[in-house]
């Protein structure tokens, strides 16, 4: 099926993630959402970059010239698009998919993705742990960072390709190669959770032999497969006849994760997400902490539970206080346990070294009973006894707001935050800059600044967008 476009891509009815020509990075060009083809556009383009767009995308020049006329809608050779004012200098135009095709659910066009850029979506570590449910062992494998899927069968199809999460849901990247009893493809992956389907001769398929699946937001599922890192192996010599792992990534379920009879012992291969997890194992209905494990630590109600941790360790430490008896650090990681992590005395002070995931998080000292914020942390978020300390593990963006250094007092709030007006208390640098560190999952974020009680957007910032007060809202993209 041929369409209007000089490439040929694929784009499914289901809702592809957000793509992007890395020529103009961070600005996206085109994206499909809600079954709408949106093209965002900017006034500042050079002749010769809004002549490639045009080019790659087959734009009208007269669709160019209207996008920035003002209009709500404009009528281009007799196709209505719709215009999103998005700043000064950006707009977004939008139409419904459609233009005459005849197109049932499964279906697809053609057009050329070579370009899309395939760093992939925010999904890897998006659960606390996986295991896989196929029902032919031989359909995926993982190790050393390689996947293998392999679709068996199928020996009548013309072409086989793989679109998921990992090569950003792209059409025509990733092809299947032809073997005797069916279809593969190796992809070189990091330990994580992926979506995935397969495309069989233009119809889009779930894998048959994949138990695991979720919702596809467009009246279909997706496939999911989880790429191991870790093994829980339990060495006990009792005959025992059923024996499960369970913990902090599961919230406690004692059933959910069966582990399997191996020589000398019980083992479960799953992926874990970064971090610091607690677990117990199940034996017969018996729970036992891990005798090959010496790291445990309290539950906070008398008991104890082994822990592990992946990833790279960071120092919670706390100066002086040397009169203390006891200083336990608590946060949102560990459901504000008080009595879980306690912190050792050291020349100078107290230190926990500890393994977190990328992303932000709030927590408190508790000297001797006492809760307080950390006095060498200058980020917090809340107020009065609610006020606590705020740590970024891996932040991929800093806030900046310049001109304000007579400021007493700045609150970064946002979608992020839920708008909180006491949100997040920026920083000043000895340059008169205030800025707040920031973990943010890829997509589109608004905010404004909260300057001595004033509510502003950020003046650095031209993308912006109205808002249900008149006032607007600063806009963030956040790439993969």
């Amino acid at each position: 099926m041929r369409t209007s476009l000089p490439y040929f891509i694929l784009l499914a009815l289901l809702a592809l993630p957000l793509i992007a020509m890395t020529q103009y990075d961070p600005k996206e060009i085109c994206r499909l959402d809600n079954n709408h083809v949106i093209f965002r556009l900017n006034r500042n383009w050079t002749p010769a970059e809004k002549q490639k767009v045009m080019n790659q995308f087959d734009l009208d020049s007269a669709l160019m010239a209207e996008a920035f006329s003002g209009k709500p809608e404009i009528l281009v050779n007799k196709v209505k698009w719709y215009v999103k004012q998005l700043g000064n200098n950006i707009v977004e135009l939008s139409k419904p998919m459609g233009g005459g095709l005849s197109l049932e659910k499964g279906d697809i066009y053609m057009l050329d993705d070579r370009w899309i850029n395939a760093a992939g979506v925010e999904e890897r570590e998006s659960s606390a742990f996986g295991v896989n449910i196929f029902t032919l062992y031989s359909v995926f494998t993982y190790h050393d960072g390689i996947a293998k899927f392999y679709l068996p069968e199928r020996k009548y199809a013309r072409n086989v390709y793989i679109a998921g999460s990992f090569n950003n849901w792209s059409t025509m990247q990733t092809p299947m190669i032809r073997c005797d009893s069916g279809w593969f493809i190796t992809l070189r992956l990091k330990p994580g959770k992926y979506s995935y389907k397969y495309i069989i001769d233009g119809k889009w398929s779930p894998d048959p032999y994949n138990k695991l699946r979720e919702d596809d937001l467009q009246g279909g599922e997706n496939s999911v497969v989880f790429c191991y890192n870790y093994r829980f192996f339990l060495q006990y010599g009792k005959v025992s006849k059923e024996v499960f792992v369970t913990g902090s990534f599961n919230n406690w379920n004692p059933r959910e994760l069966r582990m399997h009879r191996i020589p000398g012992g019980w083992a479960i291969n799953l992926f874990l997400r970064e971090g610091t997890h607690a677990y117990k194992f199940v034996v017969d209905g018996n729970w036992i902490l891990d005798p090959g494990n010496n790291i445990q630590r309290p539950d906070g109600s008398g008991h104890e539970n082994s822990f592990l941790s992946i990833g790279d360790t960071m120092l919670f430490i706390l100066k002086g206080n040397s009169a203390i008896n006891q200083v336990n650090v608590a946060g949102n990681f560990n459901a504000w346990n008080r009595s879980e992590l306690s912190m050792k005395k050291i020349k100078g002070g107290w230190q926990l070294p500890y393994v977190l995931a990328p992303g932000n998080y709030e927590y408190k000292f508790i000297l001797d009973g006492r809760w307080i914020t950390d006095p060498d942390n200058p980020y917090t978020t809340g107020k009065g006894a609610d006020c606590n300390s705020f740590i970024t593990i891996k932040p991929n963006h800093l806030f900046k707001l310049e001109g304000y250094a007579g400021s007493r007092k700045v609150i970064l709030t946002g979608s992020f935050n839920g708008w909180k007006e006491d949100g997040y208390e920026m920083k000043i640098n000895e340059d008169g800059t205030w800025i707040f560190p920031i973990y943010l999952k890829p997509g589109k974020h608004t905010y404004k600044f909260i300057v001595d009680g004033k509510w502003i957007v950020d003046p650095a910032n031209e993308q912006w967008e109205k808002n249900e007060y008149g006032t607007g809202n600063s806009v963030l993209w956040i790439e993969p």
